[in-house]
């Protein structure tokens, strides 16, 4: 495991790609932003600009636990991609239920579907990097 300090998550899509980032004790994670796909070069800036120690990236895995479809070879190859840009480790983490659990809460919070595109990728790397927090503590 990357040494103590900031982790981003990474939510990867084709349209758009959710940050969310933890804070420097690894307690909360809090959304960042989102960018227009592919975003590696964004990406890279938010490591340097918050001195994150470790990039993790949603791996879409189905409920039986296979992380083998062309979503989940796209998160590979983007998080390949971040590798070559960063300096600290890029970690693919299972993803599953994310996005559904960050529309649920989103749409709960009173939010419609539309108005919630433009956040749900944040939402969802939200829940990743919580989950993967909540783990690790």
């Amino acid at each position: 495991m990357a040494p103590p300090g900031v982790v981003l998550a990474v939510d990867v899509g084709t349209v758009r790609v959710g940050v969310a980032a933890s804070d420097p004790r690894r307690i909360l994670a809090s959304p960042v932003e989102t960018v227009a796909a592919p975003g590696h070069q964004r990406v890279a800036a938010l490591v340097a600009d918050r001195d994150a120690v470790l990039v993790i990236v949603g791996l879409p895995t189905s409920l039986s636990g296979r992380a083998e479809s062309a979503s989940a070879d796209m998160a590979r190859a983007w998080a390949d991609q971040l590798r070559a840009l960063v300096e600290v480790p890029v970690e693919l983490v299972d993803e599953r239920l994310t996005t559904v659990s960050a529309t649920a809460a989103l749409r709960a919070a009173g939010r419609s579907t539309r108005a919630s595109r433009a956040v749900v990728d944040q939402a969802a790397a939200v829940a990743l990097l919580q989950g993967f927090l909540d783990r690790a503590g």
